[in-house]
């Protein structure tokens, strides 16, 4: 019999859309403003939660749950306007340790979270968040590329106990060292020429100097570059990860700049103080007795002064790898791996001070929030940056050091925090903002009303229109649409965590009329086969399967197009791209299979005279002529 669907293919296509509406429904459920409260360095407790209650009401601020764990506190509040004041408080009733942040907290039942069914993300432009262009430093990269190998052509050069009259950076791509005859530097330059590959060398003489000077190509300073920028998106990757953004954005734009957009994030200054944190490690000697006080700086390490000496033997750039791991007796230690050449670096340092101790310090460049006064004695926020060292090991060195060490001394939670932020990634060169935009989420959520809004008009005018013209088969593209849209938003919000944008919204829109164009396909072909005197169950299954070459040929050229722009676009292109991908494959399913399943259920397995279509033009009857 014609138009029948076997049972277990009824029994699929209703579990599917089952699974449809189960998996759209969390977006329903609107999210809570919340503060969210963080530390790098503390753990957070109970006594934190009351300083921030007493803040709150000291403010008038009403709160209505509140969830506190070792590593932040997120508190729920009425509105943002609650969520702004809220932040002011806090962040005065906490030190500079503590990060508070604007957020938004779920509010979908447990048991929706538990079969995994979440709220679709969505972008900057529907939820607010701030925007960033970042400008890397390249001078300084340069710079701090050639301070590392002036530190390594001295260690060399001590060690083979050839004596200099001077070493000195001239600019970031010119080392020059002076030596006080022709023979002392060219044995230099035999030490120094294995050690240096990518570096050129050119002898020349100043008055009674004979200088060796060391510079950096072209094309080796454009791969610094290109090494560079890549190392800090890297960084500012691994960074957004740890904030749990949903779907941020970091890309590179042209030779110098990245590109960060956090969706959902509304302080600037907190973004900013976390994205452009540098950190590293600086490996030094300690400093020797009767040493010059312009030589060396002091630290504090477990209760006493430590001289450490100002050169520094390795940068923590050499670092390849570190992780927090256990010794044989259970206690913490950080394990560091280096690169070759940091390998080499410390490796010659250390066989040539066995006995003498090594200090390590973590260096930090930090942000505080600082208020000045404008021209007009206004108050305004500003942002400064401050380096901040200290001491963090202190041993003696027993014997040489390979490439892989590990530093012990540490408790569990510094041992912790160490190797995450080294793993995270220091910055390879510092940044700077040269572009910030930030959306509320006021605004926001105007754009994604006004979105759904938009969709929503498009899709009644569709189902109207698809009624009065189609009648009952109109009925069921109708259903179908709806399923489209349902599984659209089953996909987005939990198979394919994808990030609906202002863009996206056109792409289901798009979609929506891609699907009904499909069933207008297939059932002009059906008033066609009608016309032609087909009988009504030839004609539904000869204008679906008729049809079919059509529709799929016009929906996977549009899906290649879409791939393209999701390939090569960004922001919002890849926002619409990715929408209207999801959108053609579940419209392909809901326009063909599900409305044909629902017309099947109408007609199907009976004998039918007519059926109800619209308007169509009745085959011409035989007219029989008087001869």
């Amino acid at each position: 019999m014609l138009n029948q669907y076997p049972a277990w293919k009824n029994t699929l296509i209703l579990i599917v859309v089952l699974l449809g509406f189960l998996y759209s429904i969390p977006n329903i459920y609107p999210d809570d403003e919340a503060i969210q409260v963080s530390t790098d360095s503390l753990t957070l407790n109970e006594s934190d939660m009351a300083l921030i209650t007493t803040a709150l009401e000291a403010a008038q601020v009403e709160f209505f749950g509140e969830e506190v764990s070792e590593e932040n506190i997120l508190i729920r509040l009425n509105s943002v306007d609650d969520q702004l004041v809220a932040k002011t408080a806090i962040e005065d009733a906490l030190s500079d340790d503590y990060i508070v942040a604007l957020n938004l907290a779920p509010t979908t039942p447990g048991w929706l979270q538990a079969i995994g069914a979440g709220k679709m993300n969505l972008g900057l432009d529907l939820q607010g968040g701030v925007h960033f262009l970042m400008e890397v430093d390249m001078d300084a990269a340069l710079g701090r590329r050639m301070e590392d190998n002036l530190s390594n052509v001295r260690s060399i050069l001590r060690e083979e106990r050839l004596r200099t009259r001077g070493t000195e950076v001239i600019d970031n791509n010119h080392l020059e060292i002076r030596f006080a005859n022709a023979e002392i530097r060219s044995d230099a330059r035999s030490a120094l020429i294995d050690n240096f590959p990518d570096l050129q060398f050119q002898t020349r003489e100043v008055g009674d100097l004979f200088v060796l000077d060391m510079r950096t190509p072209a094309e080796v300073a454009l791969q610094v570059e290109r090494d560079t920028l890549q190392a800090n998106r890297t960084t500012i990757m691994n960074r957004v990860d740890s904030l749990g953004v949903a779907e941020p954005t970091v890309q590179q734009q042209g030779a110098d700049r990245i590109v960060v957009e956090l969706p959902g994030i509304q302080d600037p200054a907190q973004a900013i103080r976390f994205l452009q944190r540098i950190a590293t490690l600086e490996f030094h000697l300690e400093a020797e007795p009767g040493a010059s006080a312009v030589s060396y700086e002091s630290y504090e390490y477990q209760g006493q002064l430590i001289d450490v000496d100002n050169e520094v033997i390795l940068q923590g750039d050499r670092i390849s790898n570190v992780r927090s791991t256990l010794d044989q007796n259970g206690l913490p230690q950080v394990q560091i791996n280096l690169d070759a050449q940091g390998g080499n670096q410390i490796n010659r340092v250390t066989r040539d001070n066995v006995g003498r101790m090594m200090d390590i310090l973590l260096s930090e460049t930090k942000s505080r929030t600082i208020t000045t006064l404008d021209e007009e004695g206004n108050e305004i926020e500003d942002v400064e940056f401050y380096e901040d060292k200290r001491l963090i090991s202190h041993a003696t060195i027993i014997t040489a050091l390979p490439r892989t060490f590990v530093i012990t001394g540490l408790n569990a939670r510094e041992a912790n925090d160490l190797s995450e932020l080294i793993r995270s990634g220091s910055l390879a060169a510092p940044m700077t903002i040269v572009e910030q935009s930030v959306i509320g989420p006021t605004m926001g959520r105007e754009n994604l009303e006004a979105g759904f809004n938009g969709v929503l008009v498009a899709s009644v005018l569709v189902l109207v229109f698809m009624l009065f013209y189609y009648r009952v088969f109109g009925v069921a593209a109708n259903a179908a649409l709806i399923m489209n849209i349902l599984l659209i938003f089953a996909v987005m919000s939990s198979v394919i965590p994808a990030t609906l944008t202002l863009p996206g919204i056109v792409g289901i829109v798009l979609t929506v009329g891609m699907a009904v164009d499909a069933n207008v396909l297939i059932f002009t072909r059906i008033r066609e086969e009608l016309s032609n005197g087909m009988s009504p169950q030839q004609a539904i299954d000869a204008g679906y399967d008729r049809a079919f070459t059509t529709i799929l040929d016009a929906n996977l050229t549009t899906f290649l197009v879409a791939l393209v722009l999701f390939t090569i676009g960004t922001g919002p292109v890849k926002g619409f791209a990715v929408t209207l991908m999801i959108g053609i494959m579940t419209s392909m399913f809901t326009a063909i299979v599900g409305t044909r399943a629902l017309v099947n259920l109408i007609y199907g397995g009976r004998s039918v005279q007519k059926i109800s279509i619209g308007k169509y033009r009745m085959p011409d009857k035989p007219v029989i002529k008087a001869t």
